[in-house]
């Protein structure tokens, strides 16, 4: 009797349709039999429509339904996009995760940090290694990145072989890390691609990204003009960058000091495995203020607009202890991330305004990105010959020209999913073959809670409207026995002219009392709602908004 024939299939539940939050499963199907293997847990962090959430992730529940047969968990590299919901995700699903040296060594780090992280199994693969994972035979293949250790995946399968590239560019001299490695993407193509899983970050870009060694460059040239102190501030998992930076400020005389925990973490991490050799050792943050202005940069956190982080705090004259001023500069080596414009436009405005002399990638070559524009695209899928594309890694824009780039190549397949999606890549004809349940976790301080849960609905209804709390004592009678006691949060004071809004919802307290039916003013729920609504109508004829509004009534 013939087997059944095998499925090779892809399953995202996140990083699809959005840049972040990178989580994907590729499963081995046989009849009604699966095997699962997981790729990356990644984060993306809240913003003004999630007020209070500090990070959001992909919700596993459909990897929690298939735990008995998912083998592990393989993370491409150290960034937070990739591996930040690891803490929080992986006690759903509890099976062996597989990283490098240095991806494995900044998360023990940062579970130093964290004295509620769970202990995780991690077994650390070399760079360039193979290991077998159940069915899957999955080889990393080193990538240029911008953080050390970044690597595609070769997952080979007896339905196939996928890559998966994760995050990569092409960059011959990429300062801290590996090249991606021409001569092993072909010799991939030779052996036969099924499929290729691609970044989509850039498809929109023409041309090639620059080098990080023309960072290097452009970075010590800015910095040779300063006359006063240099900052400056960039991803603090960004070892290449960190490592640019620090040689430029050598080259120009000046000392480098580091202000951030996390960014400090990772240049602890980096020196472990060697990836600062040959970079002096930084000062200390008290070194601030006994260094010369013209011998000393800052290296700091903060480049996403983070209003706890350094660059922040720094732009609002609260950082204990590093002050800039007139004539110093500030350089924002980073790209900022789409939803983070208006925080950190703030902070570059604050900046500016003190005099201080703001650098960005629009004038000066102080950043370049870490993921493939269109010809290093078009070069990637020259040499892996691949049969199928999905491009990932993007929100809508970037997915549908990688995907048109993708046909231009001459791609015979290409298949556009979301989130949620369940794609078949082989063999015979690849598509969507079935949907699941997917969506979003937040992590609301130190829990995690569904997208769906109505803190957050009330929190945005709060931030527009405000509260009004009113605590009312009803006697057996059915009378009030005192004065209401009123308190209000997040409206204004006056009224416009009917007065203050504390006597208006005074007002409305009683009138709303007196308008209930004598008999029905013994029953508490009914006087609670009956106050209610005279609160919330008295408030919005007078300022057009309806508050939130709770009621109390004590019998007394």
């Amino acid at each position: 009797m013939n087997k059944p024939q095998q499925e090779l299939l892809f399953a995202p539940l996140g990083g699809v349709g959005e840049i972040g939050m990178n989580l994907a499963l590729y499963g081995l199907a046989s009849g009604n039999r699966r095997e699962w293997l997981c790729v990356d847990m990644g984060v993306s962090f809240g913003d003004n429509d999630t007020p209070g959430i500090d990070l959001i992730m992909a919700d596993v529940a459909f990897a929690e339904e298939e735990r008995r047969d998912l083998k592990g968990i393989v993370l491409t590299h150290g960034h937070e996009d990739h591996v930040g919901a690891l803490f929080d995700l992986w006690p759903k699903l509890r099976v062996p995760v597989y990283a490098t040296p240095f991806t494995a060594t900044l998360i023990a780090s940062k579970k130093m940090m964290e004295p509620n992280a769970p202990e995780i199994p991690i077994t650390v693969v070399p760079v360039g290694g193979r290991v077998t994972i159940g069915s899957f035979d999955v080889e990393f293949v080193p990538v240029a990145h911008s953080i050390p250790e970044s690597h595609a995946l070769a997952i080979r399968t007896s339905a196939g072989m996928v890559v998966h590239t994760g995050d990569w560019k092409l960059d011959p001299t990429p300062i801290a890390g590996e090249i991606t490695d021409e001569r092993k993407f072909r010799a991939l193509g030779e052996e036969g691609v099924r499929a290729v899983i691609c970044d989509s970050t850039n498809a929109v870009r023409d041309g090639t990204s620059p080098s990080e060694a023309d960072v290097a460059e452009g970075l010590r040239k800015v910095i040779a003009r300063a006359k006063g102190r240099v900052a400056v501030t960039t991803f603090a998992s960004n070892v290449a960058r960190l490592r640019s930076a620090a040689l430029a400020a050598e080259a120009c005389g000046r000392q480098v000091i580091v202000a951030g925990r996390a960014m400090e973490r990772v240049i602890g991490v980096a020196r472990e495995l060697g990836y600062l050799e040959g970079v002096p050792p930084f000062r200390g943050i008290d070194a601030y203020q006994t260094l010369p202005p013209n011998k000393v940069m800052v290296l700091l956190t903060g480049s996403q607009g983070e209003p706890r982080a350094a660059l922040a705090r720094i732009a609002n004259e609260d950082h204990p202890a590093i002050e800039l001023t007139q004539g110093d500069m500030v350089i924002l080596s980073s790209r900022t991330i789409p939803g983070n414009e208006k925080p950190v436009n703030r902070i570059i405005n604050a900046i500016i305004s003190k005099g201080i002399e703001v650098v960005t990638d629009r004038t000066d070559l102080v950043h370049v990105s870490g993921h493939p524009r269109r010809g290093e695209l078009k070069k990637m899928y020259e040499w892996l010959k691949p049969e199928l594309v999905v491009p990932v890694h993007g929100e809508a824009l970037h997915l549908h020209e990688n995907a048109l780039l993708a046909k231009e190549a001459g791609i015979h397949e290409v298949v556009s999913c979301m989130n949620g999606d369940i794609v078949r890549l082989g063999p015979g004809s690849a598509g969507v073959i079935d949907q699941f349940q997917s969506g979003r976790l937040y992590k609301d301080g130190a829990l995690l809670i569904s997208a769906n849960d109505a803190a957050v609905k009330d929190r945005k209804r709060l931030a527009f409207a405000g509260v009004v709390s009113v605590a009312v004592a009803l006697s057996r009678g059915g009378q009030l026995a005192d004065e209401p006691v009123v308190e209000f949060a997040g409206l204004p004071e006056h009224a416009g002219k009917d007065g203050s809004m504390f006597d208006l919802i005074v007002d409305a307290v009683h009138s709303g009392f007196e308008s209930m039916p004598k008999p029905r003013r013994r029953d508490s729920e009914q006087v609670e709602e009956a106050i209610r609504r005279s609160v919330r109508g008295a408030v919005n004829a007078a300022w057009g908004k309806k508050p939130t509004c709770h009621v109390l009534v004590l019998e007394v």
